[in-house]
């Protein structure tokens, strides 16, 4: 349909709950208005091409809602960044159906919060500084690398961490070029040999 033959409707002038279903919207899908059981119109989830997405050849598209206060151009740089399979929305525009919450350092209440609203999604807890963007949350895990630490290891288990410690040292000669002796990790029921 050209822009000459479109008609619109201020979002405004909508009942709340008709505004609210179109918010969960995403891509692809559609809301039928009937009346005596017969559809009269079809209200369809857009790509918001008109910001730089552009629809994907299938329907296989990861919806990432961000937490945080993002200008729309952060957004269109995560997302172009991603590529053409994801999709970053703003979590007031989001549906409940999305597949990735990137979330700010925040209280194990509101994670929670996000786990109850969201229940299918992965939470993925983020700091950001981008000063090109205009981005800044960081949380203790960047004010400590800050301050000179230089790595942050989440583990579950000590096996887990000797194998996450092994990985960031091993990275971290090879960005620095260190040639000393590898660091010796200790195997379960092993010692490790001076």
């Amino acid at each position: 349909m050209s822009d000459q033959s479109a008609r619109w409707v201020d979002v405004t002038q909508l009942p709340e709950e008709l505004v609210a279903l179109i918010g969960t919207l995403r891509p692809g899908e559609d809301v039928l208005i009937t009346r005596d059981g017969e559809t009269i119109a079809t209200i369809s989830g857009a790509y918001p091409e008109d910001r730089g997405f552009a629809a994907p050849a299938s329907e296989d598209i990861t919806v990432v809602a961000t937490a945080m206060k993002l200008s729309a151009s952060a957004r269109d740089s995560l997302s172009e960044r991603l590529g053409p399979g994801y999709l970053v929305l703003d979590l007031h525009s989001a549906p409940p159906t999305v597949d990735v919450l990137l979330v700010p350092p925040a209280s194990p209440q509101l994670i929670g919060n996000f786990r109850a609203l969201y229940p299918k999604a992965r939470i993925v807890i983020t700091e950001i500084e981008d000063a090109e963007l205009g981005v800044k949350y960081e949380g203790p895990v960047r004010r400590l690398l800050d301050a000179g630490a230089e790595a942050y290891i989440p583990s579950s288990t000590i096996p887990r961490l000797a194998e996450q410690l092994d990985r960031t040292m091993t990275q971290l000669r090879q960005l620095t070029g260190d040639t000393s002796a590898p660091l010796m990790i200790e195997a379960p029921g092993d010692r490790a040999l001076d």
